[in-house]
């Protein structure tokens, strides 16, 4: 192949290095306007009374608007359950109730930003003040405050999974493993706060320039909320500045449309631009999801694990946002990529008055990871077995049934993962099994106080959209030239949010046509000039892509030597379809192409300051094929540092629904000096048999099990388990402390 498989120059480097490449804080127009919004700053509260004519009656001031200002006053990624904006005078029932502090409830257009943030302490808000939900277990019981009344309980979504005999199998089990795990919030943190412009553009369409994950989802949400036919909605994406899943919901999006097309409606035609201070963008996006999950597993002396119970309670905060679907991924992998007979999972996402849990690197695979490594590390350790040795036992292989009762789709690597990590780790196999690394091999500290250990964890996960979600991808390929094809034209909706997308894209059109890389041409992220792609999610950017990159180009490649010119190919590529979980039994196929993924964390702990040192982490990960590789390995490493963020330092703190962590210099997040000594990106290449060349997604995989390793090296340097993170020197030392305690 002469472009798949290669390290290509990413496509986006020169601009962005350069700081020509514009992100839509830095995007003026002739003449634009300036928003503000105020935010509820309550976690739960009815609002009696709005008064914005002293802000309207400002100098400076162009417009507020309100919650009788939007035509259907609803939006919601998978239900349209949170307003717009919230507050009287709007025809959605319980529109007048915030439920979190990040609610938005007035937006005000000024000639600066100044004016705006002024005309906020005029706009009069009179609250009565609700019971606050703070704690999901309390949240569901019965009599709990009811955060939509309409809905009649803070459940909101509710899977069940039932394999086998559980209760049989534990009473044939001679070792039984039983903890609750405990999981926090993550704040995405990424380096572009929201922003954007809202304008109507030349053909009269309302337009909002910012950055995202979905164009055409955003484009849906907006034209639903004003009341407008889509094609009367516009979105465009410029360079976007990191999203992690935190852009996959609504912020400014709507509201910056609502601006604009109001304006318009009073002879105003000005663009309007709103940009966040790191606080609102900490008070006004979603979160990774908290979860609290309950498990008890069960093995066999041989170390055959042959049944799970969980109970799997998601804190989905205030909105819905994508809990639904994250909790289907919590429910899938609470019992890990191993074939276990017997199986019982009951899983609920329930609302409180925290800020929306939603999508985050991993979507809920890091959480379940958390859990089901962790048994199964205490079990390998409850049968004196060795932690390599006791998931070759029990991880799937090609026919294993998942716990949901039907087989992986073909192409499963877990196995070979798991070994190749183990082995680029120091581990060693014999006839009497697998065994890790001697001590000595982890050196030897420079003071008594230091202890070293080291763990592994896997994991797997789903590659695309899961349990029934409508699946497709659409590209379309131009060809120019007369005798000879002098350009390629590719028009793609994918989100380029700084995984190198665009840099695979033009790579993946260069192998499908036989052209240089040089005559492909990118027109993408404006849904007025492309199809539908999808989201830059779910690690199925180039899987999906890729697909209909190949269809486009055969379609085009065909008109092209019937001699039409231009030759436009488009081809809508649909994989195999996946199917909903059985409300009784959880029966499902739930997805139609997964990621493997193993590693390996060598920590040192500081026995008198409780501080967890990253020393050595290795990543082995089932690519299918490397697009390329240069990027590939940058995704291990982004990953590996993201979720090392995750398991020992980012302690996002909200108390009575109020944020204690508002900025930066109080919720922490890894800096040069936090990062593992050493990553190493061992990128392994089993064909995944529907991807394009071979290739899997590949992105969130190497953050799954960061955690549960972390968590097992702990255990091996200090002898202490830890069911909750991120372990803090805080929390180290205390349960240090607790544990020299007779």
């Amino acid at each position: 192949m002469t472009h798949v498989g290669k390290s290509e120059k990413r496509v986006d480097a020169l601009g962005k290095v350069t700081g020509e490449t514009q992100f839509p804080g830095d995007i003026n127009m002739p003449n634009q306007a300036y928003m503000k919004i105020l935010f509820a700053g309550r976690p739960h509260a009815s609002i009696r009374r709005l008064d914005s004519s002293a802000a309207e009656a400002m100098s400076g001031v162009l417009a507020v608007f309100t919650a009788k200002d939007v035509p259907v006053n609803e939006y919601g990624l998978i239900m349209p359950d949170q307003p717009v904006l919230c507050g009287p005078g709007s025809a959605k029932q319980y529109a007048d109730r915030v439920r979190f502090i990040g609610d938005q409830v007035a937006v005000v257009v000024a000639e600066s930003e100044a004016i705006a943030a002024q005309a906020l302490e005029r706009i009069e808000v009179e609250f009565e003040d609700l019971p606050v939900a703070q704690d999901a277990l309390e949240s569901m019981a019965e009599g709990a405050v009811l955060l939509h009344p309409d809905r009649g309980s803070n459940i909101f979504c509710q899977y069940r999974i039932r394999k086998g005999d559980v209760e049989e199998a534990f009473a044939q089990a001679d070792v039984m493993v039983e903890s609750e795990y405990r999981t926090p919030p993550q704040e995405h943190a990424y380096l572009q706060p929201e922003a954007g412009l809202g304008y109507i553009d030349d053909e009269g369409r309302v337009t909002v320039n910012v950055a995202g994950q979905w164009t055409h989802e955003d484009q849906e949400q907006i034209a639903h909320a004003l009341g407008l036919p889509v094609e009367q909605v516009r979105v465009v994406y410029s360079a976007i500045g990191g999203a992690f899943g935190g852009r996959e919901d609504m912020s400014v999006q709507i509201v910056l449309a609502l601006a604009a097309w109001r304006l318009h409606q009073r002879g105003i035609d000005r663009p309007v631009k709103v940009i966040w201070s790191r606080e609102e963008s900490i008070l006004g996006h979603h979160k990774r999801h908290r979860y609290v999950i309950r498990s008890k597993w069960g093995a066999t002396k041989e170390g055959k694990v042959v049944a799970a119970e969980c109970e799997v309670i998601q804190d989905g905060g205030a909105y819905a946002y994508t809990s639904t679907k994250v909790l289907g991924n919590s429910t899938l992998m609470c019992t890990g990529p191993y074939e276990i007979p017997n199986v019982k999972v009951d899983a609920y996402s329930v609302y409180t008055n925290h800020i929306p849990g939603g999508a985050f690197r991993g979507f809920g695979g890091p959480q379940g990871a958390f859990a089901a490594e962790g048994q199964m590390n205490k079990l390998a350790e409850k049968l004196g077995m060795d932690a390599v040795e006791i998931r070759l036992k029990n991880v799937l292989t090609e026919g294993a049934l998942l716990s949901v009762g039907t087989p992986l789709p073909e192409g499963v690597s877990i196995g070979k993962v798991v070994e190749e990590c183990a082995v680029r780790s120091g581990w060693k196999r014999s006839g009497r099994g697998w065994k890790k690394p001697a001590r000595k091999r982890l050196g030897s500290p420079e003071e008594d106080h230091l202890r070293r250990g080291i763990g592994i964890a896997c994991a797997f996960k789903n590659v695309g959209f899961s349990f029934g979600a409508p699946e497709q991808n659409t590209a379309i390929i131009e060809l120019h030239g007369k005798e000879r094809i002098e350009e390629a034209v590719l028009r793609h909706a994918a989100a380029e949010v700084g995984q190198g997308a665009h840099t695979v894209l033009a790579q993946m059109a260069a192998e499908a046509l036989d052209l240089p890389i040089t005559k492909i041409r990118l027109v993408v992220s404006d849904t007025a000039v492309t199809h539908d792609s999808g989201s830059s999610s779910a690690s199925r950017m180039t899987f999906m892509a890729g697909n209909a990159i190949r269809g486009a180009a055969e379609s085009a490649m065909e008109k092209w030597h019937a001699e039409e010119r231009p030759a436009v190919g488009i081809y809508q590529y649909r994989p195999p379809p996946t199917t909903p979980l059985d409300p009784k039994t959880g029966k499902s196929e739930p997805n139609f192409s997964y990621g493997y993924v193993a590693e390996t964390v060598s920590v040192e702990v500081d026995t008198e300051t409780g501080h967890v040192r990253l020393l050595d982490v290795i990543c082995a990960d089932d690519v299918g094929r490397a697009v390329n590789p240069q990027l590939v390995q940058g995704q291990i490493e982004g990953a590996v540092v993201q979720a090392a963020g995750y398991a020992l330092m980012e302690d996002f703190q909200e108390q009575g629904g109020e944020v204690r962590t508002v900025r930066l210099s109080t919720y922490l997040i890894p800096t040069v000096r936090d990062i593992p000594e050493r990553v190493e990106s061992v990128i392994l290449e089993y064909p995944d048999p529907i991807g394009p060349w071979g290739a899997r997604g590949m992105g969130e995989m190497p953050y799954l099990p960061l955690t549960p390793a972390v968590a097992a090296a702990v255990r091996d340097a200090v002898g202490i388990w830890f069911d909750t993170f991120p372990l803090t020197p805080e929390r180290v030392l205390n349960a240090l402390k607790e544990s020299e305690t007779p």
